[in-house]
């Protein structure tokens, strides 16, 4: 019995120093970057964590000297755009799959699932060239229609495997007493399938929020630059302002923090939730 109770304390000993050393090593990054933020110099061989004179002068001249405000407004707007279609598109396609039986459902889930397989960087190539046929080319709203058309196949196995364990006998009794199938579609099944829709809401939004590669390669115009393009530009090349980039990365993590500490029950559930996929 002894030995049971030693072998069982050495094992909870070991998993808290292991979720000790994960959180010094995700902590720690974070901390040197608000270090740095907090600098007055400019070397990213003196950052600290700490630092010894902190000052705000790397915030104020992030906003004086450089674009951010106009980056952040154009991200804020992409990702904003990006969210709402991708709740209304994806969830309105998988209801239709998860609730009706129609000729090719199959097929369709199945070009769906194969659709997943594929990274989307891979089409990067066709997807500049179809901007440039269509004169999109440093438009905002040529990512918002690339980041709702690629989650696509992710968010509707996702949606759909969450509402199919939403009883049936609720759509029989809506149809009962009158309700249409849009009816039914918002008022039903929506409302039920919160945590799931939240889920891929904050997806949707974080997607957009520091992509850098799409951007870089649809957007050369400045005053269409979004965060990512902007702050990469700053510690590359001739330029360096690596404590002026710290700054810009604090301010662009505050939103994605709130986000995930407001919704995170939410976000667990829909996780787990929309995991089982359903028949």
């Amino acid at each position: 019995m002894n030995i049971y109770k030693g072998k069982k304390t050495l094992t909870i000993g070991l998993i808290y120093l292991e979720f000790i050393v994960v959180a010094i090593i995700v902590i720690y990054p974070l901390l040197w970057v608000v270090g740095s933020a907090l600098n007055p110099v400019n070397s990213i061989s003196r950052a600290q964590v700490i630092p010894e004179n902190p000052t705000l002068d790397n915030f104020v001249k992030l906003f004086q000297k450089t674009k951010f405000p106009a980056w952040y407004k154009n991200t804020l707007y992409v990702s904003i755009l990006t969210t709402i279609f991708t709740v209304l598109i994806h969830t309105a396609t998988a209801f239709v799959f998860a609730r009706f039986k129609f000729k090719g459902r199959k097929m369709g889930l199945l070009a769906v699932m194969i659709l997943q397989m594929f990274p989307s960087f891979l089409g990067l190539t066709a997807l500049y060239m179809v901007a440039l046929n269509f004169g999109m080319l440093n438009n905002l709203y040529m990512l918002v229609i690339i980041y709702v058309s690629g989650g696509i196949p992710g968010n509707i196995w996702l949606v759909r495997g969450y509402m199919l364990n939403i009883p049936k006998s609720l759509d029989e009794a809506a149809f009962i007493d009158g309700a249409s199938k849009i009816q039914l579609f918002y008022k039903v099944i929506l409302p039920l399938s919160l945590p799931i829709v939240l889920f891929i809401a904050v997806g949707a939004f974080m997607g957009p929020w520091m992509d850098y590669m799409l951007p870089r390669y649809l957007i050369n115009q400045n005053e269409k630059r979004t965060l990512a393009i902007g702050l990469f530009d700053m510690i590359s090349g001739n330029t360096n302002e690596f404590t002026t980039f710290c700054a810009g990365c604090v301010l662009v993590a505050i939103p994605i923090t709130i986000l995930y500490m407001v919704f995170q029950k939410f976000l667990l559930e829909g996780l787990v939730a929309g995991a089982n996929k359903g028949e």
